[in-house]
């Protein structure tokens, strides 16, 4: 009989499980995969202050970023550049890998090769079923968090809502040449409603990739021959990974003795589709009060509504700000998004951003500053009219 069944061994079931056997609750982690650390589909930026907020292992980092350049359409460039970093890129197998090993030596159990089936709620305790190893298992606890990400649909199996706006992601690592810093390509041309990047992991190695809305494979191929035309990287040939990413949360986050955390609830930038650190912080709420209601031994519904009170407290107003420009920047032509970036260059809003040192993972106030100046304001009206 366990405290929690933390269900999903990736960076934020990890950390929930670290915090809670830190408070000397009994933790088991169940994952699907055969072994912690596989490779993962995605680019794995993190900012800054992610990477000092929660003592991310220096070893884990492929490389600092105190530079990005991003591309309108017709070829208009942003450049952003400081002096000190304010990203880095993590090897995501090897971060996992780092996070499930910290929670291990609080004395987190990891079960792998385990796929959850079902979860069953009783009065006193929830039970998991799982698959291991292709035989029944069975956990029981006294609560469960769901952070399998959002590729797994047992919040959907178990009627707890479902995420409804998502994009599908498709990345690859290519071989480069002369691009040492990060570039995002703004085309609804290449990337539609969303965008494209080229992310430098090495001298000569780096991630490309895209997300948008339908047919991620037939525009990632188009992305990659267009920057082969442009000689930035060297061949055709690259297999890309796929990934559905949410954007916006769920209704619902938290039941009777359940809470869920990370991708699976949707807790995830809608500008960027970035995870990792919006959902390490909601782990950290997560855990606290699962602690607080463990030791109280009331893990009800309404106790645990706490959990979402507190994240929407911290993040809510963040995403409905960025889901919004998310939304204004999928109805922009090409012609528009440049006039967006001869605005950004002429009144120097990218200098501005970058004075903030939080710019990276919060773009509500980056966001609205853009969206009030008085030219893109008459852009973001027609939007409306339309």
């Amino acid at each position: 009989m366990y405290d929690v069944v933390v269900i999903g061994g990736g960076p934020v079931g990890s950390h929930v499980a670290y915090k809670l056997a830190g408070m000397g609750h009994r933790v088991v982690v169940v994952e699907q995969k055969k072994r912690l650390g596989e490779p993962v589909c995605c680019t794995g930026i993190i900012g800054r202050e992610c990477v000092s907020s929660f003592a991310i292992d220096e070893n884990v980092i492929l490389r600092w970023v105190n530079s990005a350049r991003l591309f309108s359409p017709s070829g208009r460039s942003v450049g952003m550049w400081r002096q000190e970093p304010f990203a880095a890129i993590v090897d995501r197998a090897a971060f996992d890998l780092a996070l499930a090993i910290r929670a291990q030596h609080k004395g987190a159990e990891y079960v792998l090769d385990s796929s959850v089936t079902d979860v069953e709620f009783g009065d006193d305790r929830v039970r998991v079923q799982a698959v291991r190893q292709g035989k029944e298992a069975s956990f029981e606890a006294r609560a469960v968090v769901i952070a399998t990400g959002f590729s797994s649909r047992l919040v959907e199996k178990l009627k707890l809502g479902k995420v409804t706006d998502f994009v599908m992601g498709a990345q690859a690592e290519v071989e480069v040449t002369g691009v040492n810093e990060v570039e995002v390509y703004f085309n609804q041309e290449i990337a539609p409603g969303f965008f494209a990047w080229l992310a430098p992991t090495s001298p000569q190695r780096a991630l490309v990739g895209l997300a948008l809305y339908h047919s991620s494979g037939l525009y990632f191929r188009k992305l990659i021959s267009w920057l082969v035309a442009q000689g930035k990287i060297a061949s055709i040939e690259a297999k890309p990974c796929f990934r559905a990413i949410p954007i916006k949360p769920l209704a619902k986050t938290y039941g009777e003795r359940l809470v869920i955390v990370g991708d699976a609830a949707g807790q995830v930038k809608p500008t960027t589709g970035g995870g990792i650190y919006y959902g390490l912080l909601c782990a950290d709420v997560a855990a606290e009060n699962l602690h607080l209601a463990l030791e109280d031994n009331d893990l009800s519904a309404r106790r645990l509504a706490n959990y979402q009170r507190m994240w929407r407290r911290k993040l809510g107003r963040e995403l409905r700000i960025d889901y919004y420009a998310r939304k204004f920047y999928q109805r922009l032509s090409d012609s528009q998004i440049d006039r967006v970036f001869d605005i950004i260059k002429s009144h120097h809003i990218d200098e501005a951003l970058l004075q903030t040192d939080s710019f990276f993972d919060w773009h509500g106030k980056a966001v609205l500053k853009l969206l009030g100046h008085r030219a893109i304001s008459k852009v973001a009206n027609v939007m409306k009219s339309l």
